[in-house]
């Protein structure tokens, strides 16, 4: 009959530690590592090996004992993805093993890259040594690779006062009233709103303001789906709006009705916003409803 089999378990342990000789070359390495610095030692053919080595791999021949420093970035030459770090690994999270070729060497030194993902790896990509806060003279005093910084994102803020002078100061007063104000070219007879100074078209100043009616007609529009603090709900219409007795639209919101519903041609009117409420801004219009009047037929 079969006999169970004879298992032992071994253990290998130097509980003072194992020590070893690095010899000058690495030694070096190890050194220049402890003062954050990265060196390569150069052949009798002229290239850089990093790390350095105390023979050429190629011809078998001693190095030179020139050293060099390179990088301290370089470039990645290839790459594998480690999704569950284990214990003795250099980072507790997904990282990348990669050969790294650094700037000014010849070979490639493996090491540890820290991305925020698999995707975010690519052979060629930029990285740069992360050191540790307390180098000894060991491989792992730099800590990690991390890629080059090739964007940033930054908060924007812009406050800002607009005083509104001239014409448009005139305009808004009006509308702080609940009037709208325009003005007539005498040259072309041209009737435009928001008041300006000037015609648009010949140039010519314009005559005293006058009030318009705040009923007119939609010429185009544009249905939006992105939210927007001024409008009813979403999606919302903003128009051009010719008001009745003018020659130029005005743009301004829709509301009161369906997006889906809203055409060209279509008789509005503005809605305004309480008396008590009302500054000298376009705020007082909330928006334009439309009255159930027929549609007109633009030309």
């Amino acid at each position: 009959m079969p006999s169970d089999p004879l298992v032992a378990q071994h253990v290998l342990e130097f509980p003072g530690g194992y020590t070893r000789t690095t010899g000058p070359v690495i030694g070096r390495f190890l050194t220049e590592l402890r003062a954050r610095r990265i060196v390569g030692v150069r052949t009798a053919e002229g290239r850089v090996l990093v790390p350095p080595l105390e023979y050429d791999p190629e011809t078998g021949e001693p190095v030179t004992g020139e050293y060099t420093e390179v990088g301290p970035a370089g470039t990645v030459k290839t790459w594998a993805w480690v999704e569950r770090p284990l214990d003795g690994h250099p980072l507790d999270r997904p990282f990348a093993w990669a050969l790294i070729e650094l700037d000014g060497a010849d070979t490639a030194l493996l090491h540890a890259v820290a991305a925020d993902n698999a995707k975010a790896m690519a052979a060629g990509m930029r990285v740069w040594p992360v050191w540790s806060d307390r180098p000894t003279g060991h491989i792992t005093d730099i800590s990690h690779f991390a890629p080059e910084v090739t964007k940033i994102v930054s908060n924007v803020r812009a406050e800002y006062r607009l005083q509104a002078g001239g014409a448009l100061r005139i305009f808004l007063e009006g509308v702080e009233r609940g009037v709208l104000l325009a003005g007539r070219c005498e040259r072309c007879a041209k009737v435009y709103v928001p008041y300006r100074l000037n015609c648009p078209e010949c140039g010519q100043s314009l005559g005293d303001t006058f009030e318009v009616p705040d009923t007119g007609t939609i010429t185009t529009f544009a249905i939006n789906n992105l939210p927007d603090p001024r409008a009813p709900e979403v999606p919302f219409v903003s128009a051009y709006i010719l008001l009745d007795t003018t020659d130029i639209p005005m743009i301004a919101l829709i509301g009161d009705v369906p997006a889906h519903e809203v055409r060209q041609g279509m008789r509005v009117k503005a809605v305004w916003v309480p008396e008590s409420e009302r500054t000298a801004s376009m705020a007082n219009i909330r928006w334009f409803a439309p009255t159930g009047e027929p549609d007109v037929e633009l030309s």
